[in-house]
C-alpha cells in the first residue's frame, strides 16, 4: 500500500489457504482426521494436501481463506476499497494466497515468517452418517503476526477495521488494534469466529464492546453460547432446530443483548441466522431482517460474505435494515461455491446497490 493511500476496509487476521476436496471417510480416519472440526499439525495438513494434489479424483480446489481475508475479498468484489494484513510463510501457498487477493482487487500487506502458510482442509467425506464434511485447520505462519506489524498509520487510513475473531487468543495484539482504531474514531467489526472462541472469550468481548466502537458478528450457535456464558449456564440446553434457535434468540437472547446497545451508536450486535436471515441489535432497538433459504453447495465463507456486505453498506451510511439485507443477498451467492470462490460478475448487481 502506498504512503497516505486511503482504504475503506482494513481487514486483519489469519492468512489461510482453504483446500476443498472429496475423500473417502475411512481414509480420513486413517489420517487421524476424525472430527467434524479439529486442529491438526501443519506437517499433517501439508501431507494430506500433497496427497490430494496427486489424486485427481479428489476434485481439489484451493481458495484464499481466513475470515478477515474472505471479508476483504468479497468487499473488494462489491467495489469497496479493501486491504488485508496478515502473515504467510515462505512457500508456494503464500504466493497463491497473495495472488488470489490481488486478483480480487485487495491490497495485501503480507508479513513473512519462516513457518508454513496456514492451511484449512475442508473435506467432503461423502457419507450421511459421518457428518458429511470434516474440517481440519492448521494456522501455521498466520500466528506469527505480531504487535509491531500493526502500524498506526495503516489503521488511521481506514474507514473501518475488520478483525478475525480467531485472533482473540492474542490479547495484546487485539488490544493494540482496538486502541489504535478507537483513537482515530474508526469502528471495528469483530466476528466471534466459533462457539469455542465465544465459550472462552465472552468476558473479553463484553469488555471490548463497552470500551471500543465495536460491531460484533455471531451466528445462532455462537449467540446462544454467548448468552449461556453470560447467564452462567442458565440458558438453552439440548439440540434445537434452526427454527427453534430463531425463536429462542428472539424471545430470550435479544432482550438481554438489547440492553447492551442502549444509549449509544456502539456496540452493534449482529446475529446471523443462515437461511432465516439476521437479527441486528443497535441503539436499543431490535431489527429482524429475513431472507429466503436455498440449498447450499458449501457454507464455508458465507458468514464472512455477510460481514463484508454489512460493513461495506455501513460505512456508506446505509440503514441497519439495508446493511443486513445486502448481507443476506451476498451470503446467498457465496453459498453456491466452495469458500469465497464466487466470480466477481456474480456480485456485479449487488455492487450496484452500494453505489
Amino acid at each position: 500500500m502506498e504512503e497516505n493511500e486511503k482504504t475503506e476496509l482494513l481487514c486483519i487476521g489469519n492468512a489461510i489457504v482453504d483446500a476443498f476436496a472429496t475423500v473417502n471417510p475411512s481414509r480420513l480416519d486413517g489420517l487421524g482426521i476424525t472430527e467434524p472440526v479439529q486442529h491438526v499439525r501443519r506437517e499433517l495438513a501439508g501431507r494430506v494436501l500433497g496427497d490430494l494434489r496427486e489424486n485427481s479424483g479428489s476434485g481439489l480446489t484451493l481458495a484464499s481463506g481466513g475470515a478477515a481475508a474472505n471479508v476483504a475479498k468479497i468487499a473488494s468484489m462489491l467495489g469497496t476499497k479493501s486491504a488485508f494484513l496478515g502473515c504467510v510463510g515462505k512457500d508456494d501457498l503464500a504466493g497463491f494466497f497473495g495472488d488470489e487477493l490481488r486478483e480480487a482487487g485487495v491490497v495485501s500487506v503480507l508479513k513473512q515468517s519462516d513457518g508454513e502458510t496456514g492451511l484449512c482442509l475442508v473435506l467432503n467425506s461423502g457419507g450421511r452418517g459421518d457428518g458429511g464434511t470434516r474440517i481440519a485447520a492448521s494456522p501455521g505462519a498466520s500466528l506469527d503476526l505480531g504487535e509491531d506489524d500493526v502500524s498506526e498509520d495503516l489503521i488511521s487510513r481506514a474507514d473501518a477495521v475488520v478483525l478475525d475473531g480467531y485472533m482473540l487468543d492474542r490479547a495484546r495484539l487485539v488490544q493494540r488494534i482496538l486502541r489504535l482504531a478507537s483513537r482515530h474514531g474508526i469502528p471495528i467489526a469483530l466476528d466471534a469466529a466459533s462457539v469455542f472462541q465465544i465459550m472462552e472469550r465472552t468476558e473479553a468481548v463484553l469488555q471490548y464492546s463497552r470500551n471500543y466502537p465495536l460491531i460484533v458478528f455471531m451466528n445462532a450457535d455462537e449467540s446462544i453460547m454467548f448468552y449461556n456464558t453470560i447467564r452462567k449456564g442458565g440458558g438453552a440446553d439440548g439440540v434445537m432446530s434452526e427454527r427453534e434457535k430463531e425463536v429462542f434468540i428472539l424471545k430470550e437472547i435479544c432482550p438481554v443483548l438489547k440492553c447492551m446497545t442502549e444509549g449509544d451508536i456502539f456496540p452493534v450486535i449482529v446475529i446471523k441466522l443462515g437461511g432465516r436471515g439476521a437479527v441486528v441489535l443497535a441503539g436499543g432497538n431490535i431489527h429482524r431482517v429475513g431472507t429466503f433459504a436455498i440449498v447450499p453447495g458449501n457454507t464455508v465463507g458465507a458468514g464472512d460474505a455477510f460481514c463484508a456486505a454489512f460493513v461495506s453498506a455501513w460505512i456508506r451510511g446505509r440503514s441497519i435494515r439495508e446493511c443486513a439485507s445486502l448481507g443476506n443477498k451476498v451470503a446467498r451467492e457465496v453459498l453456491m461455491v466452495p469458500g469465497t470462490g464466487v466470480k466477481k460478475g456474480k456480485l456485479a448487481w449487488l455492487s450496484r446497490l452500494l453505489r
